[in-house]
């Protein structure tokens, strides 16, 4: 991402002397609650760009002729604001594969005006890229995915050990931990094993407020074992990890 996105962003004329056309579109793709979004937005920080953010499903009106218009209105703010990046989010809710949509074919115009926008990126030179994130690659359009528009693919797995203990150091930083509890951090990290970010995020959040409830909503005491354990009984009673809550 550094070398596609950031450098060619912060150093185009680098680029332009070597001959390199850099990608003018990354896609994310992989399971859900593993930081797609997050990346994305990081990476706009950390290349000082302006970020224009859109959802796949807020595209769609009932007015004809203006969920063309949404994605067209997107790219002309991104080109007037170069540098910058702009982020579909849910993409295989914007650019689902043609063909299925017997109705209005509002579907089938919004791909078709993306892909005419994604196609016109040349003229931009490298100062406006493009990423988009999904957990359902195998429902985009692959028309879409191809080389010039959205043609590298960025894998952004579930994480690893290493990964969660992160995860979960920044997630309880700033909360004390009760003595002896040093070695809580690790043991959830091992414990939590196929989690994503999402739902370590929630789990500390749980952990957060059984610890409050100790406290008497007053004050914040210090985390300790058992307000995690609670937590994961919040968990296991409500759905599986990565899963959504099922009604009874």
């Amino acid at each position: 991402m550094r070398n596609s996105v950031e450098r060619p962003l912060k150093s185009p004329e680098v680029f332009r002397a070597a001959g390199v056309t850099p990608p003018g579109g990354l896609l994310l793709y992989g399971p859900p609650g593993t930081g797609k979004t997050l990346l994305a937005k990081a990476l706009a920080k950390e290349c000082g760009v302006n970020f224009l953010a859109m959802d796949g499903p807020e595209v769609f009106t009932k007015w004809l002729g203006e969920s063309e218009e949404a994605i067209r209105h997107i790219f002309r703010v991104a080109r007037q604001l170069a540098p910058s990046i702009v982020f579909f989010d849910q993409l295989d809710a914007l650019a689902p594969m043609r063909g299925a949509d017997s109705g209005s074919r509002t579907t089938e115009r919004v791909v078709n005006q993306l892909l005419a926008e994604l196609d016109g990126m040349e003229s931009t030179h490298g100062q406006v890229v493009v990423i988009a994130a999904t957990n359902r690659i195998d429902l985009v359009d692959p028309s879409v995915l191809r080389p010039g528009r959205l043609g590298m693919h960025l894998y952004v797995p579930l994480p690893g050990v290493d990964d969660r203990r992160a995860i979960l150091g920044l997630e309880v930083h700033g909360v004390a931990l009760a003595p002896g509890e040093e070695r809580l951090v690790a043991d959830l990290a091992q414990r939590t094993d196929g989690w994503s970010g999402a739902d370590l995020h929630a789990l500390c959040a749980q952990a957060r407020m059984s610890a409050l409830g100790r406290g008497g909503y007053r004050t914040m005491p210090p985390l300790v074992q058992a307000d995690f354990a609670a937590a994961f009984r919040e968990r296991e009673s409500a759905s599986a990890p990565g899963r959504p809550r099922v009604a009874a």
